[in-house]
C-alpha cells in the first residue's frame, strides 16, 4: 500500500482483504497498513468501524448477500465479495450513513479495479439488499445452533459445543456478546499514581472516565479515540487492559521481595508488569516467551511504567526447561542465575484457543477450528507440569486462560491435579472483591464468561502446592 491517503472505505476494503487472503490478526493487519497510509482521526475511526464490523458480523453478511446473489460469495473473486461485505456492513448496521453513499461508493471502488467490470453485480446485489425484506431466521425451537450462528455471525461448532456445554440460555449470551463491542478500560500504575489521581487527571483532560466495578485499578473510558495517544498512557500512569486481566495478578498476590515466574508473559506483558506494582517493584520477575518480539514489546512497557525488576528471556517453557525436578541442576547455568533457585510464585496464563476474547478478535470466528481446543488442551498440560516443577514447597501457582471452554479451563486443571497430588486448590472468594464474587463458579474459580460486567471471558484458579 502506498504512502497515499485512500478513502476510509478504500482502506477497509484493503484491509479485509489481506486479512481473508492471509488468515491473518486483524489488529496486526490493520496497524501495519496504517504505517503506510496518511488518515485523518476520521477516516481512521471509521475505516476500524467498517474492518471491525464485517468480521463481527461476517457470517450473517455473507447470509444476506448470498441470499439475493447468484453467486454465492465463497465463490466471487474476493476484491468483489469484500465490496460487497463492506457496503452491506454499512447498509444494515449503521444508520448514520446515508444508503446511497454506501452503494455508490461500492460500485465506485469495484468500478477503479482491473479485469472484469463487477459494478453491475454489485449495484445489483446492493439495490435488492435494501429493497428486500429480511429473510426469516430459523426457528430457534428447531434449530437452535443455526438460528443463534446467523442471528450472532457465529460458526455452528462454536454454537453446537456452547449449547451443549452450557445450555441454551447461557449459549445464547455468550454468542451475544461476540458481537459486542468492547470497552477501552486502562490499569492505573499504581507506582506512579493512585487511580482517584488518573481519573481527576483523565476528566481534566476531557476524557468521559469511571471506575471499574471490580478491579480496584480499572478506568473505563468513553470515547476516547485512539487509547495509545491519550498522554496517561504515553507517560506511563496506565497500561491499556481489560478489566477480566486485571483480575488475575490480584490471585497470585505478589509480595514485595518475593522471586516470581511468569511462565507465558503475552500481550505483551500486561499481567508481568500488573504483578511487578502488586510488589512495589522490589524482588524479581521472571518473564519467558519464545518470540523475542514480545518480548522486546515488554521491555518497551517496563521502562515506560517505571519498572525495573522483570527479567525477559526469549525462552520455550516446553522445549528449553526440564522435564522434571531430577534436571533441575542443569539449570545451574542456564539461561542464567534466573534459575538458580526454586519460585515463590508463578503464574501460567496459557496459550489457549481465545474464543473467550472473540470480541477483540472476531476474525477469529473465521481462523478458528475444533481441533485448536484439543491442541490447546495438550500445550497447557504440558506447560503446567513442567513449571510446578520450579515451585518452591508452599508457593502458589495460578492457571488462567482467555478461554470458557471446559477442556481448557476445568478439565487441564483437574487432570492436573490428579497428576500432581502435592498441589491443591485454594477457593478465589478471599482474592476478588466482593462486587466480584458473582464471577465465581461453585468450585471457587473464575470464570467470567457471560458476565454482567463487560468484562473478556476468561478462567482462573489458584494453587498452594505442599510443604512437604
Amino acid at each position: 500500500m502506498s504512502s497515499s491517503s485512500p478513502t476510509a472505505r478504500t482502506f477497509a476494503w484493503q484491509v479485509l482483504q489481506i486479512i481473508y487472503r492471509n488468515r491473518a490478526f486483524a489488529d496486526d493487519v490493520f496497524d501495519a497498513q496504517l504505517q503506510e497510509v496518511s488518515l485523518s482521526a476520521q477516516d481512521r475511526a471509521l475505516a476500524f468501524e467498517l474492518v471491525y464490523g464485517v468480521l463481527r458480523h461476517a457470517l450473517t453478511l455473507d447470509w444476506r448477500l448470498n441470499r439475493i446473489s447468484r453467486k454465492p460469495m465463497a465463490r466471487l473473486p474476493l476484491n468483489v465479495a469484500t465490496t460487497l461485505r463492506v457496503a452491506a456492513y454499512q447498509l444494515l448496521y449503521l444508520d448514520r450513513i446515508p444508503q446511497s453513499a454506501a452503494v455508490n461508493e461500492a460500485v465506485k471502488l469495484i468500478r477503479s479495479q482491473p479485469g472484469h467490470d463487477w459494478s453491475g453485480l454489485v449495484n445489483a446485489i446492493l439495490r435488492n439488499l435494501i429493497r428486500q425484506p429480511p429473510p426469516p431466521l430459523p426457528d430457534t425451537d428447531k434449530d437452535p445452533v443455526q438460528a443463534l450462528s446467523l442471528l450472532y455471525s457465529c460458526p455452528n461448532w462454536m454454537v453446537d459445543r456452547w449449547i451443549k456445554a452450557f445450555g441454551l440460555i447461557q449459549a445464547q449470551e455468550i454468542c451475544r456478546q461476540t458481537l459486542d463491542v468492547p470497552p477501552v478500560t486502562l490499569r492505573t500504575n499504581t507506582l506512579r499514581c493512585t487511580r482517584p489521581a488518573l481519573l481527576e487527571r483523565l476528566q481534566t483532560e476531557g476524557m468521559i472516565a469511571h471506575a471499574t466495578v471490580v478491579s480496584p485499578v480499572g478506568i473505563i473510558l468513553d470515547k476516547c479515540g485512539n487509547p495509545g495517544q491519550l498522554s496517561v498512557v504515553q507517560e506511563g500512569w496506565c497500561y491499556i487492559e481489560d478489566e477480566a486481566a486485571q483480575l488475575i495478578p490480584l490471585l497470585l498476590d505478589p509480595q514485595p521481595g518475593e522471586r516470581i515466574l511468569d511462565a507465558d508473559a503475552r500481550h505483551p506483558g500486561g499481567k508481568t508488569t500488573h504483578l511487578a506494582q502488586l510488589m512495589g517493584n522490589r524482588g524479581s520477575i521472571v518473564a519467558l516467551d519464545r518470540r523475542k518480539e514480545r518480548l522486546d514489546r515488554l521491555t518497551a512497557n517496563c521502562q515506560r511504567l517505571g519498572i525495573g525488576i522483570v527479567q525477559a528471556y526469549s525462552l520455550d517453557v516446553l522445549a528449553d526447561l526440564p522435564p522434571n525436578n531430577q534436571q533441575l541442576a542443569g539449570m545451574r547455568s542456564f539461561p542464567s542465575p534466573a534459575f538458580e533457585q526454586l519460585f515463590d510464585r508463578v503464574l501460567v496464563d496459557a496459550p489457549c484457543s481465545g474464543l473467550g476474547i472473540l470480541r477483540r478478535h472476531p476474525e477469529a470466528k473465521m481462523l478458528k477450528h475444533p481441533t485448536i481446543i484439543h491442541q490447546s488442551r495438550v500445550t497447557q498440560s504440558q506447560i503446567l507440569d513442567r513449571v510446578s516443577n520450579l515451585l518452591r514447597p508452599g508457593g502458589i501457582l495460578v492457571y488462567s486462560a482467555c478461554s470458557i471452554e471446559p477442556e481448557e479451563t476445568t478439565g487441564v486443571l483437574s487432570e492436573f491435579c490428579h497428576r500432581h497430588p502435592e498441589f491443591r486448590q485454594e477457593s478465589l472468594a478471599t482474592r476478588i472483591p466482593a462486587s466480584g464474587h458473582d464471577l465465581l463458579n461453585q468450585s471457587g474459580q473464575l470464570w467470567t464468561a457471560g458476565n454482567v460486567h463487560n468484562m473478556d471471558g476468561f478462567f482462573a484458579c489458584r494453587l498452594i502446592k505442599s510443604a512437604n
